[in-house]
């Protein structure tokens, strides 16, 4: 069930950071040998590389045998846990609502959050000398807009329509994942890609290193996605973000942990813990997970927290 704000006011008025560790403490391994799938992402993305290090802290905390996947992103990573061949998975907030949306309210392997983990930043990559400057000056080019199992294929097509650009004949379409559309760009067989993301993505990081890029700024079309579209909030990529040398206004996207529904309650309060335990090994990992914090982690509306991770941040003791 969602909390209100009543509850979550409850909520936080209780949460101490500093005791999370505690309620696993001397219980040794409780998940020794569980087998642990986790969908992730792209090897280039934030997903991905959150993705190994949580292995390794539940790996190491709970005992667990974590196995993790690389995967197009949020909509193959909620197909895997809707078919019961992934037992985590991570997911902008956008594709799970609309999951969310079309399955039965019993449905055991229906998606359900463990947390809010940190917010991706939309990038529309061109190169620095590319003469585009906003979204409308993409008609007529190359465009890589990800693949329809990715979550930010969505994405892309909504914002080239508010641009007032047909997604489908207004632009030549490439389907290509991150790899391949840092790849196009290099060589000039795109002028442009889609990419949703922690900042800073390693891979644009790389790109950004071997070539000058820029981001275009999504001023102009903001106000109308966000009206059409309000889960998405605004942002700003920040001037020192792989060397683009000014600040870019864009759209941000919340990311969320997800599991079954039909996940053991005890497993999915200690995955939480654990989690929250090993958070300056994740922060190591990606400085986008410097935001993973238990007073936000509550916000996944639309989607409903798990009871294990609802009992975690009411402060009830872990088995």
């Amino acid at each position: 069930m969602h909390l209100d704000r009543r509850t979550a006011l409850r909520v936080l008025a209780g949460l101490a950071v500093p005791a999370l560790v505690g309620p696993l403490a001397g219980c040794g391994l409780p998940y020794d040998g569980r087998r642990l799938t986790i969908a992730a992402g792209v090897g280039a993305g934030v997903y991905y590389r959150l993705g190994g290090t949580l292995a390794a802290i539940w790996s190491e905390q709970l005992g667990a045998t974590p196995e993790v996947l690389t995967t197009a992103g949020s909509v193959d990573n909620l197909d895997r846990l809707a078919a019961g061949t992934a037992d985590v998975a991570f997911s902008q907030v956008d594709t799970a609502a609309e999951r969310l949306a079309v399955d039965a309210p019993d449905d055991p392997r229906s998606p359900r959050a463990l947390a809010r983990i940190y917010d991706d930043a939309v990038h529309v990559v061109v190169r620095r000398d590319s003469p585009a400057r906003r979204l409308v000056d993409l008609r007529g080019l190359a465009v890589a807009v990800g693949t329809p199992i990715s979550g930010y294929y969505e994405i892309a097509r909504r914002l080239l329509r508010t641009a007032g650009i047909d997604p489908d004949h207004g632009v030549e379409v490439r389907q290509l994942g991150l790899a391949d559309s840092i790849a196009a760009l290099r060589d000039g067989t795109v002028d442009a890609f889609f990419w949703s993301g922690g900042l800073p993505t390693s891979g644009i990081t790389d790109l950004a290193a071997a070539q000058p890029i820029r981001l275009l700024d999504l001023t102009d079309v903001l106000e109308d996605v966000r009206k059409a579209y309000p889960v998405y909030s605004p942002g700003t990529v920040p001037a020192s973000a792989y060397g683009i040398g000014e600040p870019v206004a864009t759209l941000f996207v919340r990311n969320f942990l997800l599991v079954p529904a039909g996940t053991d309650v005890d497993l999915a309060a200690a995955l939480v813990q654990t989690m929250f335990a090993g958070q300056a090994r994740l922060a190591a990992a990606s400085p986008a997970a410097l935001t993973i914090d238990a007073r936000s982690a509550i916000g996944t509306q639309p989607v409903p927290l798990h009871p294990g991770a609802e009992r975690f941040y009411r402060g009830g003791k872990v088995a």
